[in-house]
C-alpha cells in the first residue's frame, strides 16, 4: 500500500508541473461570520441562515466529500458529530446520538433528495450505502438537521432530517466521466452531462454502475464446523449497483427522475438460513418521478408545490433446510409498493418581523404487497395486499421579537387511515446578542408511524399486529455557537431525547411467534462539542466529541449497544501548489455491547485521501487508504443473526479519476 501511495504522489507531482500554466485556485474561503450564516433550506422548508435555523445544523459540501474520499452517504454521515454507522454485510444503519432500534432499517431518519422523500412505503427504509439512489459525485451539499422534524415533514423525521441537494446542469457545463478502482475488486463508472441553455433551461443526466466482488472469504466462528465449511462464507460478499438520475429545469418548473437497483449476496446466513449457500441474495430497487413548481411573487410571497410518483421493490432469495434429511428449499420474500402524492406550501413575509409558512401534504399508496413462499416445492406462507392513505396540514411562524431574538414555532397534524391522527409541535428560540454568537433553545415532538411490514407481515416465525401505535419522541436541546479568534467556530450542544411507544419485536408467549409491539421507553442524554475551521488558504477541518448516556426507562438499565463516547477529526491541507490536498480522517468509538451482552472494545479508524483538482484542464485525481492501520473491529448484529458480532473490513484503498470536457 505504501508503494501505491508513492506512485500516486509521483503522478500528481508530474501532472502539476506539466500543467502549471493552467492551474487555477478555486478554494472555499469563508469568514467565520459567513460560516455561521451559510444558508440552508431544510430546517424550515425555506432558505435561511444557519444561525437563524431552529435546529442544530451541519452542512457537508461536495469539496469536503472529495477531500476525504467519501464513497457513499454512509461515509459522509460517519464524519458527522453525533452520528454512527454500523454494517451487517447487507445494509448500513444510522445511529444518532446514542439511539438506534436494532432490527430497524433506518426508518427513524428522513432522507430527502432535493426535498423529495426517499424513505419507501413497505419497511420505511432509507438507504445510505451503495443502495442509495445517487452517486456521491452528483451531490452538491448535504444538510443534516438534528432533532425532531415532524412539525414540517411528518413521518420518519424522528432523530434527524437529511436533505441531499444535487448539482445542477450549470455545474457540469458539458460532459463528465469518472472511474474508480478499489480493493476487494471494486469498480465504479459514471457518465454525466449537464448544461444551461441560453433560454435559461438546464438539464442534468447521469448514469453509473458499480461492481464489487467483496471479500472472497468471511469467517464466522458460530458456523465453525466441517458441515458448514468451517465457518467460511466463500465468495458471498458480491454487490452490483445501477443508478440513473436526471433533472430538467425550465423557468419555475423542475422535473426530476431517479432510479437505483442493487443486488447483494448475503454471507451471514441470517434468519436461520443455510450457511455458505451462493443462492442467498437480496435485490433492492427504488425510483421516483417528481415535478416541482416554485414561484416568487412581489411583496415577499412564494409558493412551492410538487407532484410525485414513487416505486419500491424488494426480492430476497434465502436457502433453508427444514430437516436434515430434506433438500434445500429457496424461500422467496417480496415487498413491493407504488405511491403518489402532492405537496404545497405558501411562504409570506410581513414587515420583516414575521415569516409565515402554511402547507399541506397528501399521499396515497394504492397497493403494498408482502409475499413469502417456498419455490420448490411451492408453499405459500403469506400473500398480503393493503392500501394506505394519509394527509397533513402544517403551519409555522418565524417571529423576530427584536433584532437579536427570533422565535420559530410550528405545528403539524397528520391523519392516517391505519391509526388516526397525530399532532406534533416544534419551538425554537434563537438569541444572537452579537455578531459571531448564537444561542438556541429548542423543543420539539415527532412520530414514526408503524410501517406495512410491522403491521401486516404474516409468515413464520412472525405474526401481524394491526393494533400498533406510532412511536413518539420529545426533545429538548440547548445549542451555543461561538466564533473564536476569527478563525474557528465552536459549538456546544446539550440534549435530551425521550422516546415512548418504541416498536420492537418480541416472542408472543401464547404461541412462541414473533410480533411487533409498542413495548420500549428510552431516554438519551448527552453533550456534543465541535471546533471547526472552514477551508481558508487551503486549510480546513473540524474536531468533535459526543457523549451520550442512554437508559431503558422500563428496566432502569443503561443501553450501550451504541457507543457512549465518540470523537472525530477531519483535517485537510495543501501539499502541492494548493491544487493537491491531503485529507486525514480519524474516528473513535468507545466500547459497545451486543444483544447477547458481549462487550466490544473501543477502536480508532484512520483514513487518508490525496486529492488533486485541475491537474490538467478538467481532470481530478484522488487516491484513498481506508483503515490505514488495518484495525480489527466489529459491529453488533441484530436479532436476525446467529452471530452476535459482524466483523468489518480491514485496510482498503481506492484510486479515482474524473474528467470534464
Amino acid at each position: 500500500m505504501s508503494g501505491f501511495f508513492l506512485l500516486f504522489i509521483s503522478c500528481l507531482s508530474g501532472a502539476v508541473q506539466a500543467s502549471a500554466e493552467e492551474l487555477t485556485v478555486d478554494l472555499t474561503s469563508l469568514s467565520i461570520e459567513e460560516l455561521m450564516n451559510i444558508r440552508v433550506v431544510s430546517a424550515s422548508r425555506y432558505e435561511q441562515p444557519v444561525s437563524e435555523a431552529p435546529s442544530s445544523v451541519t452542512v457537508v459540501t461536495a469539496d469536503e466529500i472529495k477531500r476525504y474520499g467519501h464513497r457513499t452517504l454512509a461515509d459522509i454521515l460517519k464524519s458527522i458529530r453525533g452520528f454512527s454507522i454500523t454494517y451487517d454485510r447487507l445494509y448500513s444503519y444510522v445511529e444518532v446520538r446514542g439511539l438506534r432500534n436494532i432490527g430497524d432499517w433506518n426508518s427513524h431518519i428522513l432522507i430527502l433528495v432535493n426535498g423529495h422523500r426517499t424513505n419507501e412505503n413497505v419497511y420505511d427504509s432509507s438507504m445510505i450505502g451503495n443502495d442509495f439512489l445517487l452517486d456521491v459525485d452528483l451531490i452538491d451539499r448535504v444538510e443534516i438537521i438534528r432533532g425532531p422534524g415532524s412539525s414540517l415533514y411528518g413521518d420518519n423525521a424522528f432523530f434527524a432530517v437529511i436533505n441531499v441537494i444535487t448539482r445542477n446542469g450549470r455545474d457540469l457545463k458539458g460532459a463528465e466521466i469518472a472511474a474508480d478502482a478499489g480493493s476487494l475488486n471494486t469498480f465504479n463508472g459514471r457518465m454525466s452531462y449537464g448544461k444551461r441553455f441560453e433560454n435559461g433551461a438546464e438539464m442534468l443526466i447521469s448514469g453509473s454502475v458499480l461492481d464489487s466482488q467483496g471479500n472472497q472469504k468471511l469467517y464466522f466462528r458460530e458456523f465453525d464446523s466441517p458441515a458448514t465449511n468451517n465457518g467460511i462464507a466463500q465468495d458471498l460478499d458480491n454487490e452490483n449497483t445501477d443508478r440513473f438520475f436526471s433533472r430538467f429545469v425550465y423557468g419555475d418548473f423542475a422535473l426530476e427522475g431517479a432510479y437505483g437497483g442493487r443486488i447483494k449476496k448475503v454471507p451471514t446466513a441470517s434468519y436461520g438460513s443455510v450457511f455458505n449457500d451462493p443462492r442467498y441474495e437480496s435485490l433492492d430497487g427504488r425510483s421516483y418521478l417528481n415535478l416541482a413548481y416554485n414561484h416568487s411573487f412581489e411583496e415577499d410571497l412564494k409558493i412551492q408545490s410538487r407532484l410525485f410518483y414513487d416505486w419500491y421493490w424488494y426480492h430476497g432469495d434465502a436457502p433453508y433446510k427444514y430437516n436434515d434429511s430434506d433438500p434445500t428449499v429457496i424461500n422467496k420474500e417480496i415487498g413491493k409498493a407504488q405511491w403518489w402524492g402532492a405537496e404545497a406550501q405558501v411562504e409570506k413575509g410581513f414587515a420583516q418581523t414575521h415569516r409565515l409558512l402554511a402547507g399541506a401534504d397528501y399521499q396515497r399508496t394504492p397497493e403494498v404487497l408482502l409475499q413469502n413462499y417456498d419455490m420448490t416445492p411451492y408453499l405459500l406462507y403469506s400473500d398480503i395486499t393493503n392500501s394506505f392513505e394519509k394527509w397533513a396540514v402544517f403551519l409555522q411562524d418565524e417571529f423576530r421579537l427584536m433584532g437579536s431574538l427570533l422565535l420559530n414555532a410550528g405545528i403539524r397534524y397528520d391523519k392516517y387511515n391505519t391509526f388516526g391522527g397525530t399532532t406534533n409541535p416544534r419551538v425554537g428560540l434563537n438569541f444572537i446578542p452579537r455578531e459571531g454568537t448564537t444561542i438556541k433553545l429548542l423543543y420539539g415532538k415527532a412520530f414514526r408511524a408503524p410501517n406495512a411490514y410491522e403491521l401486516y407481515y404474516d409468515a413464520p416465525p412472525s405474526i401481524p399486529n394491526p393494533a400498533l401505535r406510532p412511536e413518539r419522541i420529545r426533545t429538548v436541546e440547548l445549542v451555543y455557537e461561538q466564533s473564536l479568534m476569527d478563525k474557528y467556530l465552536g459549538t456546544v450542544s446539550v440534549f435530551q431525547n425521550s422516546i415512548t411507544n418504541l416498536i420492537n419485536r418480541e416472542t408472543d408467549p401464547s404461541n412462541d411467534f414473533l410480533v411487533y409491539k409498542n413495548i420500549d421507553r428510552i431516554t438519551a442524554k448527552g453533550i456534543e462539542v465541535e471546533l471547526e475551521r472552514r477551508l481558508k488558504n487551503g486549510w480546513g477541518g473540524k474536531f468533535s466529541y459526543t457523549f451520550t448516556k442512554t437508559r431503558d426507562d422500563i428496566t432502569g438499565e443503561d443501553i450501550v449497544i451504541s457507543p457512549a463516547h465518540m470523537a472525530k477529526v477531519n483535517l485537510s491541507f495543501p501539499v502541492i501548489r494548493k491544487n493537491v490536498f491531503l485529507g486525514v480522517e480519524m474516528q473513535y468509538k468507545s466500547r459497545r455491547e451486543t444483544l447477547t451482552g458481549q462487550e466490544l472494545p473501543d477502536y480508532i479508524i484512520t483514513n487518508l485521501t490525496l486529492f488533486g483538482k485541475e491537474l490538467a484542464k478538467g481532470i481530478e485525481l484522488s487516491g484513498s487508504i481506508y483503515n490505514v492501520f488495518d484495525k480489527k473491529y466489529s459491529d453488533p448484529s441484530s436479532s436476525g443473526h446467529t452471530q452476535s458480532v459482524i466483523e468489518q473490513d480491514g485496510r482498503g484503498g481506492r484510486v479515482k479519476l474524473a474528467y470534464r470536457f
